[in-house]
């Protein structure tokens, strides 16, 4: 049981400071679930010190 890739485009991610790819609320819309990894621009609500979604 694989989810399906989803392609990345130019404004999917900006690499930080560190040169991390940080994914915008535009890719994670795209991609359709929440990882609950607690990613900057989680347009899902997660909280990754509570574990729960406001």
């Amino acid at each position: 049981m694989y989810r399906q890739r989803v392609e990345l485009e130019k404004e999917d991610f900006y690499l930080n400071e560190q040169g991390y790819k940080v994914f915008t609320e535009k890719y994670h819309l795209k991609r359709g679930y929440c990882c609950k990894s607690g990613c900057k621009h989680c347009p899902y609500g997660y909280d990754k010190k509570t574990d729960s979604f406001k």
